[in-house]
């Protein structure tokens, strides 16, 4: 009885409610693997294990918790999703032999959690960026990207915006693409990353005064957003400019509170050595 009791209480939490849900927001994903060790293995807390392996880096072994997750319960489009990411990233470091086979699956997962809930917007995000950076023969396609994208309009018209905004931006469209990057950051006023996802743009056209000042009105709206940090620093480091800068903000970020929606700080690592530690 009593372990009836402790399987139900844990199918009832929310994921918040999960041992290891505040360790994972705080990206200390080793932390919330050892509180979660005798937790029921249930679709949620399958789910969260598989999150903290993708934030250590361990991708094959996130892929087989998710797939895992998938079994307890084949419904969730979340579980579907986060397999999709995992696959992707695996599909990154592959070999030439191995990586379409695990773009393919990549894309599958993508679709599936789609199908599963047509109102995911991370899913329909990651599946846009899929179409558009796959080839035709695995799945991907500007005009795939574009139905998807249409999608967003009732869902997340800020995110509808910057979807078309890549979409021309892959079209080499660059008033097009400037234009829907404006319109997502006026859509969305209080969210600093639009100014900066706006910002980046500017800089990859080497336009580098609007983008500074464009970055300078994403830290105005939020002074403690350590992705407009990271986000600054990696554009200057791409641009090879104000290295200095550069350096002073991953050192920054790196030292931040950090949640897994922002960059791991392996990337920042790695971006800080680029420039020049």
């Amino acid at each position: 009885m009593a372990l009836f009791l402790l399987v139900f209480a844990a199918l009832c939490c929310s994921a918040a409610d999960l041992p290891g849900a505040p360790s994972y927001r705080a990206t200390r994903y080793a932390e919330a693997l050892s509180a979660l060790r005798d937790a029921p293995a249930t679709s949620a807390v399958l789910l969260l294990r598989g999150k903290c392996h993708y934030g250590l880096g361990d991708f094959k072994r996130a892929q087989e918790t998710f797939e895992a997750a998938i079994r307890a319960d084949a419904n969730s489009s979340e579980a579907w999703h986060w397999l999709g990411k995992a696959f992707g990233k695996r599909a990154e470091s592959a070999s030439v032999f191995s990586a379409p086979g695990l773009a393919r699956r990549c894309r599958q997962a993508f679709e599936k959690a789609v199908e599963l809930d047509g109102r995911n917007v991370l899913a329909i995000n990651d599946l846009i960026e899929y179409s558009l950076e796959a080839p035709g023969f695995l799945g991907g396609g500007d005009d795939k990207a574009a139905a998807l994208a249409a999608r967003l309009a009732a869902l997340d018209p800020p995110e509808h915006e910057f979807a078309r905004a890549r979409i021309a931006e892959k079209k080499k469209d660059w008033a097009a693409a400037e234009s829907h990057y404006r319109k997502a950051s006026e859509l969305a006023p209080k969210q600093a990353g639009r100014a900066a996802d706006l910002a980046k743009f500017l800089a990859r056209r080497g336009r580098v005064a609007e983008s500074d000042a464009e970055f300078a009105r994403a830290a105005s709206i939020d002074p403690a957003s350590p992705g407009v940090w990271f986000a600054r620093a990696e554009s200057l480091s791409e641009g090879k400019r104000n290295l200095a800068e550069a350096r002073r903000l991953l050192e920054r970020y790196l030292k931040a509170p950090l949640t897994p929606e922002d960059p791991p700080r392996a990337d920042a690592e790695k971006l800080l050595k680029k420039a020049g530690r």
